[in-house]
């Protein structure tokens, strides 16, 4: 089987059996110094990065992400890293990453509050991480090992990913994996009735979050690439969200939430995130797709906190099984 095959079964598990054949050499390299050999230890590469260039090795072996996309992105092209923050959840690594790929990972703190002891213990040869996450930190940072960030997260994943298999020296890797991922996404429209029939599907992303106001995702976030990407309809409310990201509403505004298809999540506890308050309402319960029996709960960690390859090939198989019913 080859990643231009994969099905709902989770990407890194393949790729890490596909990307182990693969050469360093195949990778290419956009600047060199030192050794000759792509596999020598003093071989290194110039990555563009939200903070500038940064020179790393071609071939890290030591490698820390802090953020749950660095993580995913790890995995997925068959790294796994020495060391890794945890989201602010019961589980420590999310939990759609399977036990054994994440077994040995020595935590290094919570994502917004890394412990930089911790990680310098760890002796990395390379830290992935983004601005918009440790930007204040990225002095500290780069006295430990090579940081490579990105500006953001989310909405820009996928080119986000492109970064990592760069600073990873896994580019061949990478388009193996893209290539994989487009190849699900096209079978999924197929088998959901064709292009036509999918775009006249509305869907609508709700999470109820515990300490702020409840969430409709809009079109410029993880969640909504692929959404989009499997060619779905969106909702004419999701045009006014603040800065595309989500439009924010109370419980008794939740009928703005109305679409053919209604996905929702929760974080934090589903009492103080008004989760239990708002499903058990007229308001939602009058609602078109809860009438038709289109609503559908998921995982947050996995619909909303894993932003990258291997947690979208998971939601692609269940938007198919969702959506086929």
């Amino acid at each position: 089987m080859t990643l231009r095959s994969f099905r709902p079964r989770a990407l890194a598990a393949v790729s890490l059996t596909a990307v182990a054949a693969l050469t360093l050499a195949a990778c290419g390299s956009s600047d060199d110094s030192g050794s000759d050999s792509a596999s020598g230890s003093d071989a290194t590469r110039t990555v563009k990065t939200a903070m500038g260039d940064v020179k790393v090795k071609k071939a890290p072996q030591r490698v820390v992400v802090l953020d749950t996309a660095e993580l995913d992105s790890a995995l997925t092209l068959g790294v796994k890293p020495v060391g890794a923050t945890h989201a602010d959840v019961t589980s420590g690594f999310l939990n759609y990453l399977p036990k054994d790929q994440v077994a040995g990972i020595e935590d290094v703190g919570q994502m917004m509050t890394p412990n930089l002891e911790a990680i310098a213990g760890l002796k990395p040869d390379l830290i992935l991480t983004s601005e918009i996450r440790h930007g204040d930190k990225y002095a500290e940072l780069s006295k430990i090992a090579p940081t490579v960030m990105t500006e953001n997260t989310g909405y820009p994943w996928k080119e986000n990913f492109q970064v990592h298999a760069e600073a990873l020296g896994k580019e061949a890797e990478a388009k193996m994996v893209a290539d994989g991922y487009a190849d699900h996404v096209a079978d999924v429209t197929k088998a959901l009735g064709g292009k036509e029939k999918v775009a006249a599907t509305e869907v609508n992303m709700v999470r109820f979050v515990e300490g702020a106001d409840i969430r409709i995702y809009g079109k410029k976030n993880y969640i909504a690439t692929i959404l989009a990407d499997v060619g779905l309809g969106r909702p004419a409310i999701t045009d006014q969200a603040k800065d595309g990201f989500s439009y924010d509403v109370s419980p008794e505004k939740i009928d703005l939430a109305d679409a053919d298809v209604v996905f929702h999540s929760t974080y934090g506890d589903p009492k103080k995130s008004k989760e239990t308050e708002t499903t058990g309402s007229g308001l939602w319960k009058n609602m078109d797709a809860v009438k038709n029996g289109k609503v559908f709960a998921v995982d947050d960690q996995l619909w909303i906190q894993g932003i990258g390859y291997t947690a979208a090939d998971k939601i692609l198989g269940e938007l198919h099984k969702s959506l086929a019913k």
